[in-house]
């Protein structure tokens, strides 16, 4: 019998079910109190009503795909999931696709016309399509000199605290990288982000701003960032990021150090940080930057600004942000709001 690919709708309780026990038994994930991670589409193989294979899709990033145990001699119904998968994306105009697996199942994607980015321990990282990671890099300046550093920062929006950090590495390093989180997860989207992070250092002449594409801290490579995850899976997955950074982007870009803020207020960017100092050294120095108070003593936090565009109170954080970003929030202040009334979140990194 011909195995045939249908839609999963795992919002039925039957075929939740089926599903995941389908993928428990294959050891591809365990569901016993962690959420399901947020998924765009799931699609099933059948051989009549028996499921035998499935994947799912969120964004461009290909998830919990799992095949039965007989189809481990010839991969056709492996073959047949992946592929659907990526059909299915190039109709709705998506090229260039990642995947997570375990290391033992990279050379399966490999297979397939994957590529391998990175490897850890615990995971490997994919990719496929119109776009790859050399791609990325060669669409960077390269600066002369073996004195230069990095930041990566979200700037959900850039604040004083932020331009604190840039300052810093700019006085200890001849030449700076700022690469601005590309992901749009956050109340100020991705373009915004990095022209108020261009705007805000422009006069620092020894500090180029870049997007941090698909490859750093991005939903492909990070998706624990800007969810609620469990320490574990943000553990594994800045792992990734680490290793991305290091054996991609620093090699490439000739990067000696990486700097980090304090984050008391982020779990999450508290565990990336322990994984950086882990992982990075001795190839890439990492020096860690205590956080910017404000004149009462706290620290300065993109949060409070949120904060203040959703109680409609900005003139309390004149004093925490750059001009160019308070005049951007108050020319988009109604925007701004609007974005938080229809649910996009203000907590969070």
């Amino acid at each position: 019998m011909d195995a045939q690919i249908r839609d999963i709708n795992l919002a039925n309780p039957d075929e939740f079910e089926e599903w995941k026990n389908f993928l428990e038994s294959l050891g591809i994930a365990n569901f016993s109190g962690a959420e399901v991670d947020p998924l765009d589409g799931t699609i099933g193989l059948f051989e009549g009503d028996k499921l035998v294979g499935t994947g799912s899709y969120s964004e461009n990033i290909l998830k919990y795909i799992g095949v039965c145990h007989k189809d481990t001699s010839n991969g056709v119904y492996f073959n047949k999931v992946v592929s659907s998968l990526l059909t299915r994306l190039g109709q709705l105009g998506v090229f260039h696709v990642f995947v997570f697996t375990k290391p033992q199942y990279s050379k399966s994607f490999q297979h397939v016309g994957f590529s391998e980015i990175v490897q850890s321990e615990n995971a490997a990282f994919l990719e496929t399509g119109n776009h790859n990671i050399k791609d990325y890099l060669a669409e960077i300046p390269h600066l002369a000199g073996d004195d230069i550093s990095a930041i990566v920062m979200n700037a959900n929006p850039f604040t004083l605290g932020h331009r604190y950090l840039v300052e810093a590495a700019a006085k200890r390093s001849k030449h700076v990288y700022v690469f601005v989180v590309s992901t749009d997860k956050s109340l100020f989207n991705s373009k915004e982000r990095l022209e108020l992070v261009k705007e805000g250092t422009k006069d620092l002449e020894n500090v180029e701003v870049v997007s941090g594409g698909d490859y750093l801290v991005s939903y492909a490579t990070f998706p624990s960032y800007f969810l609620k995850s469990d320490k574990s899976k943000v553990v594994y997955q800045t792992t990734i990021d680490a290793l991305v950074f290091k054996e991609w982007i620093a090699k490439n870009l000739n990067i000696k150090t990486r700097f980090l803020g304090t984050e008391p207020e982020s779990k999450t960017t508290d565990v990336y940080n322990e994984v950086l100092r882990d992982v990075l050294p001795p190839e890439v120095k990492v020096e860690v930057i205590p956080r910017k108070e404000n004149g009462s003593g706290d620290i300065i936090s993109a949060r409070t600004v949120r904060l203040a565009i959703k109680n409609d109170n900005i003139s309390s954080i004149r004093n925490i942000v750059p001009t160019s970003t308070y005049d951007f929030i108050e020319n988009h202040l109604g925007e701004l709001q609007d974005r938080i009334k229809k649910g996009m979140k203000i907590d969070g990194n």
